[in-house]
């Protein structure tokens, strides 16, 4: 399809629908990792023409989620099992530092904020749909990060939980398949209690801990489903030092 063979519509409402369309599918795993993503043909499944879907991909590589290769084609970024170690030690400092925080600064309203995100949770869980549970989970974590009052440190976690959204997805498929896990809503009510209570060291430790079941988890489905003959020595991971 040309670009002047476009039907009309809203300026802007066609690289909105190619984008979050994409980016959905491609959290959920629908459109898998290395899978190539090519414009024309996509175009035509949209009904648009190649400019909103080149400006849609422009978007998607900007969220880390597509990779424009060296001739020019696009695929949807790989997961690299090999950085997920460091990927969790960051995780785990962000996590952290920004419960921390909560717990130390956070306001009535903010409680109330962070509750009803938990709740949000709570409901997305009994959908089992793993983007909405994703989603949920993230609008869980920034709610908390707000309260910690540094924009910087929200910023800085905020992406590191959109990157792992995906691994997010393998993680929910791995407690559903009843690997004796749980769906983290134990844990995001202990720490709401942990920020109502000003208790800053339990909350530390709940945010760590937290990180640790997401990265064992993740760590025993990659075994179990894709790296069955891999030795996993990188994954011995730094997690565990403290924050200073």
């Amino acid at each position: 399809m040309s670009d002047d063979a476009e039907p009309k519509r809203a300026k802007g409402t066609g690289v909105k629908l190619a984008y979050e369309t994409l980016r959905d599918e491609i959290l959920s795993l629908v459109l898998e990792p290395g899978a190539l993503l090519d414009e024309t043909s996509l175009a035509e499944r949209f009904g648009m023409s190649r400019s909103p879907v080149r400006e849609a991909l422009i978007r998607l590589a900007g969220d880390d989620l597509v990779v424009t290769l060296s001739n020019r084609s696009t695929i949807v970024a790989p997961i690299d099992i090999q950085s997920f170690p460091k990927y969790v030690e960051a995780l785990d400092i962000a996590q952290r530092m920004n419960t921390r925080l909560a717990a130390e600064l956070r306001t009535d309203e903010d409680l109330r904020i962070i509750a009803r995100r938990q709740k949000d949770f709570e409901a997305a869980v009994k959908t089992k749909r793993h983007l909405q549970m994703s989603e949920a989970n993230r609008q869980f974590h920034m709610a908390i990060a707000h309260a910690g009052r540094n924009p910087y440190l929200a910023a800085f976690y905020e992406r590191l939980l959109d990157q792992g959204r995906r691994m997010l997805h393998l993680h929910f498929d791995y407690l559903e398949r009843g690997q004796g896990g749980y769906l983290l809503t134990d844990e995001h009510a202990q720490m709401l209690e942990a920020i109502r209570d000003r208790d800053v060291a339990r909350a530390d430790a709940l945010a760590h801990a937290h990180t640790r079941q997401f990265r064992d988890n993740f760590i025993e489905f990659m075994k179990k489903n894709y790296l069955k003959d891999a030795p996993l020595q990188s994954f011995d991971l730094q997690v565990e030092r403290g924050v200073a």
